[in-house]
């Protein structure tokens, strides 16, 4: 298949554009490389993508003539959309970033997949939009209707949106959940990133909540399976089906959303001892109250993922971060 990959500079992104070459797939990568975070780590992820079979565009989804030219000329047969504006925090202070970006932009996608019969677009959520949720596991069938910052609001914003146009067009459409990722080529302001840093340099760790916070930490390449195994499956109408019933899951319609994560919530203590393990280094911790926007507890219901799928995350902690750190070595060269 051609196979547009929207955000292929991002952490998820460059994992699952390696994916679908390793099978065989013609990729076409692309990403704005914006400044959120350092770009050299982009483009380095970008140089892990060698091929005939990858192209990759330097292109902001938010260019609406641009993403309308992209779709008419490049004759797609699927499309995976990680690209958004990422991060809790960031969206207590930079609001309009997100909205430009995670609706916006996913409104052009939307537009260019239907206008041009893309067989099925994959996109990515959040855990995020299960918010003031307090009962665990998170099932998709839950109630998302109290997010707790406006990042997780326009991820189940895009949930809606591709509804519409599943409900509309008929344009298939799979939402995928993500818990917590983590692993190698992973994200800098994310607290795995940032808890092996501040350990190897031998500063504080700034632990939220007291430390109190349940995480379910997914390793990445789980995720890419997940992502690679749902855009293989493209759900069809389902006049029957009784959407009270389903919850925000399911839909009459050829649409679907599923939670992907490890199933295994841990402490956030206990994932920054596994760091510790792995670094060989004792971490200093600054306690701090629980911030505006977080949530204390994810945990993921996985049982629809592998009902469709048939697959699992199932990486355990101590080697997906023995597996980080090692990266992070490796390419920091500490």
């Amino acid at each position: 298949m051609k196979v547009l990959v929207t955000g292929a500079a991002g952490f998820i992104g460059m994992h699952v554009c390696r994916r679908l070459l390793a099978r065989g797939d013609e990729v076409l990568g692309l990403d704005n490389l914006n400044a959120y975070y350092e770009p050299r780590l982009k483009r380095d992820r970008l140089r892990q993508l060698p091929g005939k079979r990858f192209r990759f565009v330097e292109q902001d989804i938010c260019d609406r003539a641009a993403m309308a030219q992209l779709f008419a000329a490049e004759g797609l047969d699927r499309v995976v959309h990680l690209a958004a504006q990422a991060g809790v925090r960031h969206s207590l202070t930079h609001p309009h970033d997100y909205v430009d970006s995670n609706v916006t932009g996913f409104l052009n996608v939307l537009e260019g997949c239907r206008r041009h019969e893309v067989g099925h677009l994959t996109y990515a959520s959040s855990s995020s939009v299960y918010g003031g949720n307090t009962r665990v596991p998170f099932r998709e069938r839950d109630g998302v209707d109290h997010p707790l910052s406006l990042y997780a609001a326009t991820k189940k914003a895009n949930e809606l949106m591709a509804h519409v146009y599943s409900h509309l067009y008929a344009l298939p459409t799979t939402g995928l959940r993500f818990f917590t990722v983590y692993g190698p080529w992973g994200r800098p302001d994310m607290a795995p990133f940032l808890f092996t840093q501040a350990i190897l340099e031998g500063r504080s760790i700034d632990v939220f909540n007291h430390g109190q916070m349940l995480r379910d930490f997914t390793y990445v390449d789980d995720i890419a399976e997940g992502v690679v195994r749902s855009l293989d499956r493209a759900p069809g109408a389902d006049p029957l089906l009784d959407p009270v019933q389903t919850g925000p899951g399911g839909s009459r319609g050829p649409f679907r959303v599923f939670n992907i994560g490890n199933q295994s919530p841990v402490q956030l203590t206990d994932f920054i001892s596994a760091v510790e393990q792995a670094t060989g280094r004792t971490a200093v911790k600054r306690l701090l109250p629980l911030q505006p926007g977080d949530m204390p507890v994810t945990s993921a219901d996985v049982q629809a993922l592998q009902a469709w799928t048939g697959f699992t995350p199932q990486t355990p902690l101590a080697e997906g971060v023995g597996r980080f750190v090692t990266w992070y070595r490796g390419y920091f060269g500490v």
